[in-house]
């Protein structure tokens, strides 16, 4: 599909074929029966090379079956569309926008980018379904028919069962009160089926990029986390680590220390499961994902 951005004020067509930004994660779960988080969401991110801005674009929302806009179904009556602000990300950088609330789920999402009200939509906002839709993000307002629209930056029609529009191939999987869909390693190769995995939902705003630190090879494990699996309540380093931060999987830093080379760090208070680990070894930023059990 063509992508187009506008550039520091100029639309750019060069620039689009080295960074774009996508759609990267939609959950539609939000304060749903079973769901621990509160709010849906959909994920933006520029998985190109370049810093990008992009403005005067919309975000448009159809049932599994609806029509976009006030044509659409007795399910989508309404034109489920949202005005986005202007969007400058840096490659890889993420854009949280959080949408309609549920009246359960357990938890906030970590600090939205943009959180807008009821009045952002006519008569509600922006509710998507727990488990297909379609998605689209626009260059303007008007309503999209195809996946490949020449307003459209990028599509999402999800639900494995009787989607009417989507990407390539096929739609990506259905979604549950507990499971978004996300991009498989960041990928976007304009085939819904391809492009996403269902999964546990993980929204990032634009502040968790810097969470994007070097990765640790095999090499250099030994020199920072020793135990990726911590049954013992305790984290050990094989170095000095200076700057040493635990991240949960929603970004939110929950434990922050210095250590010595073999010394640990408690990590008793959190719960069982998965997190990133950053620290700064001899200068270099370093990570390393661990399980909690």
């Amino acid at each position: 599909m063509k992508k187009i951005f506008t550039i520091l004020g100029l639309i750019s067509v060069a620039a689009s074929m080295n960074a774009q930004i996508v759609i990267n994660e939609v959950y539609g779960g939000g304060g749903n029966a079973g769901a621990t988080l509160k709010n849906d969401f959909v994920e933006l991110i520029n998985n190109g090379s370049s810093v990008v801005t992009l403005t005067g674009a919309y975000l448009q929302y159809a049932s599994t079956n609806g029509a976009f806009g006030p044509s659409g179904s007795n399910n989508n009556p309404l034109n489920n569309k949202l005005a986005l602000p202007l969007i400058t990300l840096n490659p890889g950088q993420k854009y949280l926008i959080q949408l309609a609330a549920g009246n359960g789920g357990t938890q906030n999402l970590p600090t939205p980018d943009f959180a807008p009200s009821g009045t952002a939509f006519p008569n509600q906002p922006l509710g998507l379904s727990g488990s297909g839709g379609k998605i689209a993000l626009t260059s303007d307002s008007e309503n999209p028919t195809a996946a490949n629209g020449s307003n459209v930056i990028d599509f999402v029609g999800w639900g494995a069962s009787g989607v009417s529009l989507f990407e390539g191939a096929g739609a990506a999987p259905a979604t549950s009160n507990t499971t978004s869909i996300s991009r498989t390693n960041g990928i976007d190769t304009n085939n819904n089926n391809a492009d996403f995995t269902a999964g546990t939902p993980t929204p990032e705003n634009s502040n968790t990029g810097s969470l994007a630190v070097t990765e640790i090879s095999r090499g250099k494990s030994s020199n920072f986390v020793k135990n990726t699996f911590v049954k013992n309540n305790e984290i050990t380093f094989g170095a000095d680590v200076k700057d040493v931060k635990v991240f949960n999987m929603f970004g939110q830093v929950v434990k922050e220390a210095s250590v010595k080379q073999n010394g640990t760090v408690n990590v008793a208070e959190l719960a069982k499961g998965t997190y990133i680990v950053t620290g700064t070894v001899n200068k270099e930023a370093v990570s390393q994902k661990i399980l909690k059990d």
